[in-house]
């Protein structure tokens, strides 16, 4: 438990000089290339690594915590490690003192509960651009450029809007509407991420090959694979679940570097997955694979396969950028 807790300490104290309006900026080690300076807490959490086993096993047990508030909630990951690090700390001292551990499990449980809705009681929505604009600076370390961009952007997608950040071209900020649509389902394999770093599937101008049903024998999607070699263009494959021999061929081509494929699950139930695919299908002008349309998978052709400008794939989720669907049909749907 000492060695536990002295690993929770060390990440705690790192990432702790990061905190609030006013916290520091902490330099992190490269082992290629200049060294990074941040004030993400999740960022120098999970830059932290100790000798010790289980230091680092305490260590990791934070890297957790800011990574799942990351994942959640996008932000307050330092919050949330510093009161990690108190609720262990107090944890074990009161064990050490002879507390029963399901007790004081039951205890914080309760105490979390109470915090929660006390939180849900007394929260403030935003409502303006201008209150948006002051917590997108205060994210943007200050910056009210950037927090004036980000109020922005919310106000032209809305509310339940997708907005991204990428490096740019030129020397200047720019602000980028693009047509679109998100959904709730990532990645079948890790396999298929391109961008380790970020742990996410990038793809630039995909084909897109949409079935209702589920896909497990390789010869479904040979002429799809066939069609993206030819044109040297990725592939996305979205259906009711993908596994088997047909999965196994995607990641031993994606592995040998021989095409660019992923694989994701296709979103909803029932008739509402249908719809879902129809969605995406007009988006991108492809061809939904179903019991009702007379043709196989094996018989898919080009016209046949969606295309879009681009698309992320994480694994909670997937964003399909400029759909090359006409916009009447889009607008229609």
């Amino acid at each position: 438990r000492a060695a536990l807790l002295a690993g929770v300490d060390t990440l705690a104290r790192a990432v702790a000089t990061t905190l609030g309006p006013k916290g520091r900026n902490v330099l992190i080690e490269s082992s290629f290339g200049s060294p990074k300076i941040t004030k993400d807490g999740v960022t120098v959490a999970k830059a932290v690594s100790l000798k010790d086993k289980f230091e680092n096993l305490g260590a990791r047990l934070l890297q957790d915590v800011a990574s799942k508030t990351n994942d959640v909630a996008g932000d307050g990951t330092t919050t949330a490690t510093v009161l990690a690090r108190a609720i262990f700390s107090d944890t074990v001292k009161n064990v050490a003192a002879g507390c029963n551990p399901m007790d004081l499990r039951r205890g914080i449980q309760a105490a979390v509960d109470s915090v929660v809705e006390y939180l849900h009681k007394h929260k403030r929505d935003i409502t303006t651009s201008a209150e948006i604009a002051q917590v997108a600076t205060i994210s943007a370390n200050g910056d009210h450029h950037i927090g004036q961009m980000i109020a922005n952007a919310m106000e032209k997608v809305g509310k339940e809007g997708v907005i991204t950040v990428k490096e740019g071209k030129t020397m200047q900020d720019e602000l980028e509407v693009t047509e679109g649509m998100r959904f709730d389902r990532g990645f079948v394999s890790p396999y298929f991420i391109t961008d380790t770093k970020a742990q996410k599937v990038e793809f630039e101008n995909p084909l897109i090959l949409l079935s209702e049903k589920k896909i497990s024998a390789v010869q479904d999607i040979i002429p799809a694979l066939e069609i993206s070699t030819q044109t040297r263009r990725p592939l996305v494959i979205i259906a009711e679940d993908i596994d088997g021999e047909a999965l196994a061929v995607c990641i031993l081509n994606k592995l040998r570097g021989q095409l660019q494929v992923a694989a994701v699950k296709a979103p909803g139930f029932g008739d509402n997955r249908k719809s879902i695919l129809g969605d995406i299908g007009v988006l991108t002008k492809g061809t939904v694979f179903t019991d009702e349309l007379d043709i196989k998978l094996e018989k898919a052709t080009i016209d046949m396969l969606g295309s879009t400008g681009s698309m992320t794939i994480t694994k909670e989720d997937t964003i399909i950028l400029n759909g090359e669907g006409s916009k009447d049909a889009i607008a229609q749907r």
